[in-house]
């Protein structure tokens, strides 16, 4: 018979590395006291990492860099609206910057929500949540959504090849065939871009 432990493990290895949680994406497993020892036993074995408090990660390794790679501020971002129960929409320049399609180093990353207006420091960096009415609601994917309103936020400026590769680079094969799926009836010219940059010539 599998411990809390055990299951919590196996989830957070059927998700990959670099996939951010809290203790409630796990709640189906045991009690709050039950998941929440689970989780730090898995710090203190260096098995996951704690990002912030009641945020942990199952970090990525860089094997050029010989080191983990700092927590993605997406997926807490995903994490947290998750924890609270929020519809989250991540803002066009910041959209822009995780998928590095902006130059400039971002003071913040800036999220709209359905939540609280609330800051958090992550080491160096700034996640904010503004409390307004979303739009465009209705993606599965929180990566359909990034890169939806990263394309939007360019208006309408023609991607080079490099920036589409750049974007391919970012979303894995089978990710890629999941944004095409889920993004077909969003407004046309964005999807257009999407089908270029995944060079689908349906």
């Amino acid at each position: 018979m599998q411990t809390i432990e055990n299951k919590v493990v196996s989830r957070i290895y059927g998700n990959g590395r670099g996939r951010a949680f809290s203790k409630n994406d796990f709640s189906d497993l045991g009690s709050a006291d039950a998941i929440d020892q689970a989780l730090s036993r898995l710090v203190k074995k260096k098995s996951i990492r704690r990002v912030m408090r009641g945020i942990y990660d199952y970090p990525k390794f860089s094997k050029l860099l010989k080191k983990e790679i700092p927590a993605d501020i997406d997926q807490i971002a995903q994490a947290l609206a998750r924890k609270f129960g929020w519809s989250i929409q991540v803002s066009g320049n910041t959209a822009l910057n995780l998928l590095g399609l902006s130059t400039q180093m971002p003071g913040k990353y800036l999220y709209l929500s359905d939540g609280k207006t609330i800051d958090y420091q992550i080491g160096k960096q700034e996640l904010s949540f503004k409390k307004t009415t979303l739009k465009d609601i209705g993606l599965k994917y929180a990566e359909s959504e990034l890169l939806v309103q990263a394309i939007k936020a360019l208006d309408k400026k023609q991607l080079n090849e490099k920036e589409r590769q750049l974007i391919r680079d970012y979303f894995d094969v089978q990710m890629q065939k999941l944004i095409l799926k889920d993004t077909r009836f969003i407004t046309s010219w964005v999807y257009e871009e999407i089908k270029t940059i995944f060079r689908d010539e349906s």
